[in-house]
């Protein structure tokens, strides 16, 4: 397929290197990165000349609609616009808009996975959006993942990535609170680990991502925290959680406090450019009170 790439930072290079891989035609578009191994067009515009699917992985959702402005009327009819960025909903429903007045058809596309699973092909992808339009895009979400869920209307997908994080958000502050407060009552980090991962405490915070170094599988927390998820990016999607909450009326107070917490640690503390796991050592250093 003839496919424009829109975004090209440390998750949109990886995936669009997997597309050119498995023999698609890319042409990129990118206002700062210059990724090699991948054609590059003069302007977001040219790039989407021609294209059957549009692939946008951006950083917000102000960035998402100014991007649409200038590609929508560029893109051939029918075409499929594909937006893997994590924004807020009220921004996927008007460029899904947007798109489908002009006679397109659009997906938001939200991943799950990090870095690591856009190199590896491996992503989960939550989709919202027409069927037939999911239809088209299936082959290419099948290179660049692992998995995909089709969660509804326009706007569903970033819906599920949203309530996805928060949730991740607040057990990893838990997690981590609980190491933390292990270590101060004696306990072994490994009896720990071997207690709550095959125990009602069990989450994918402890048992497959767990924040103690040399405990569990191979996590960022092996490799000084360098990030797989960074904690300003977890502080984004809570941020986006209670944005949401907000426009619906719902009560995330769980959530709410894990974007305290993280609103701390990434702009009050150390947290910036660190795993969003480092928040262990963050718990070691504090005291009650």
């Amino acid at each position: 397929m003839k496919i424009a790439f829109i975004g090209l930072g440390n998750m949109g290079a990886p995936m669009a290197r997997n597309l050119i891989a498995a023999g698609h035609d890319v042409a990129g578009y990118d206002t700062a990165a210059t990724p090699e191994g991948i054609d590059m067009a003069a302007s977001a515009a040219a790039a989407v000349a021609g294209a059957e699917v549009v692939i946008t992985m951006l950083p917000n959702g102000g960035i998402l609609r100014a991007v649409a402005e200038e590609i929508v009327p560029a893109m051939g009819a029918s075409a499929v616009l594909l937006d893997c960025s994590t924004v807020d909903v009220e921004s996927a429903r008007a460029v899904a808009a947007q798109a489908e007045a002009a006679g397109l058809m659009a997906l938001d596309a939200p991943v799950s996975g990090g870095i690591g699973g856009a190199e590896a092909g491996t992503l989960t992808f939550m989709v919202g959006g027409a069927p037939e339009a999911l239809e088209i895009a299936a082959p290419l979400l099948d290179v660049m993942g692992g998995r995909t869920v089709h969660c509804g209307q326009a706007g569903s997908g970033q819906a599920a990535k949203i309530c996805n994080n928060m949730i991740l958000g607040a057990t990893m502050v838990a997690t981590c609170e609980a190491f933390a407060l292990a270590d101060k009552l004696g306990l072994d980090r490994q009896a720990m680990f071997d207690v709550v991962s095959t125990s009602s405490g069990q989450s994918w915070s402890m048992n497959t991502y767990c924040p103690a170094p040399g405990i569990g599988p191979k996590s960022p927390a092996d490799n000084d925290y360098k990030p797989g998820f960074a904690a300003e990016l977890m502080l984004k999607d809570l941020d986006l959680a209670r944005q949401a909450a907000e426009e619906a009326g719902a009560a995330t107070p769980m959530g709410d406090a894990a974007l305290a917490e993280y609103r701390a640690f990434v702009e009050g503390e150390d947290g910036r450019g660190r795993d969003f796991s480092a928040m262990l050592p963050r718990f070691q250093g504090k005291t009650r009170g």
